[in-house]
């Protein structure tokens, strides 16, 4: 276990972990600031594909927290990444918000309703009956299928939601079908995050409010896992861990105190 201190470089889950829903998270401004202060690198690193880069800029800055857009790798953007370095796919069949279309044209995708070659799933707030319809009738016939991030909820201030992982299930249990998950907990996001901040391995933490995403591909990528309880996960829920954290705190807040 690489010890506090020694970590350099940290990948930052948002959602649960530095705000919910439009408030900033109590001690994350400042948590950041630390980071800055003495000289470490992060990155803000969501599952959540709903908005762009730009937007959760501009949604840090109004909770007092620094951030430019390339300090941000959304589930979006690595799916985005994904299709197009990776998969012959350009014409895709989008179940997702108008801001994760934009994503994936940015990267010369083009989200179509006929002759798709591949269904794409997303954390889509726009969800409609129609478009559950006809990504079950194209699965049907077989086509790829990808999906953003495996998060079964979204924590907000007033509840958790809905989130991908869950649409995914509604989506398997009428075709048989599950996708192939681009977002944490797969290791090629982690590889994504420490390319873009010029991570080592060894002195890289991954902080989250999640088990089964944070943690888990903390553990899958070699890398110290962080379990914040100011989100998703309950003290309760880790007795049932796949794979413990490294270190578990209250917050945030309660982790930068720790460091120093």
């Amino acid at each position: 276990m690489t010890p506090l201190q020694d970590i350099q470089f940290f990948l930052l889950d948002m959602d649960g972990t530095v705000f919910l829903g439009p408030h900033a998270i109590p001690g994350a401004p400042e948590f950041i600031r630390f980071l800055h202060d003495t000289g470490r690198r992060y990155l803000f690193f969501t599952n959540n594909p709903s908005g762009n880069a730009a937007q959760y800029s501009a949604k840090l800055q109004r909770m007092g927290i620094g951030a430019a857009p390339e300090d941000i790798l959304t589930a979006g953007e690595a799916t985005a990444r994904y299709l197009a370095h990776e998969t012959p796919y350009r014409r895709l069949y989008v179940l997702g918000t108008p801001s994760f279309e934009g994503e994936l044209r940015r990267w010369g995708l083009e989200p179509v309703q006929e002759d798709a070659e591949a269904v794409v799933l997303s954390f889509d707030k726009t969800l409609t009956y129609a478009k559950l319809e006809w990504a079950c009738l194209l699965l049907d016939k077989g086509l790829p299928y990808i999906a953003t991030n495996p998060d079964r909820v979204c924590p907000m201030d007033y509840g958790a939601i809905p989130d991908c992982g869950s649409m995914a299930a509604l989506i398997a249990s009428a075709t048989g079908r599950t996708p192939q998950f681009i977002g944490k907990p797969d290791p090629l996001m982690a590889r994504m995050g420490m390319e873009k901040i010029g991570a080592l391995s060894g002195k890289t933490a991954m902080v989250g409010d999640r088990l089964y995403t944070d943690i888990e591909m903390a553990h899958r990528a070699g890398i110290t896992g962080i379990l914040v309880l100011s989100g998703e996960t309950q003290a309760a829920d880790l007795k049932h861990a796949q794979h413990a954290p490294d270190h578990v705190f209250l917050s945030v807040k309660e982790l930068m105190e720790a460091i120093r």
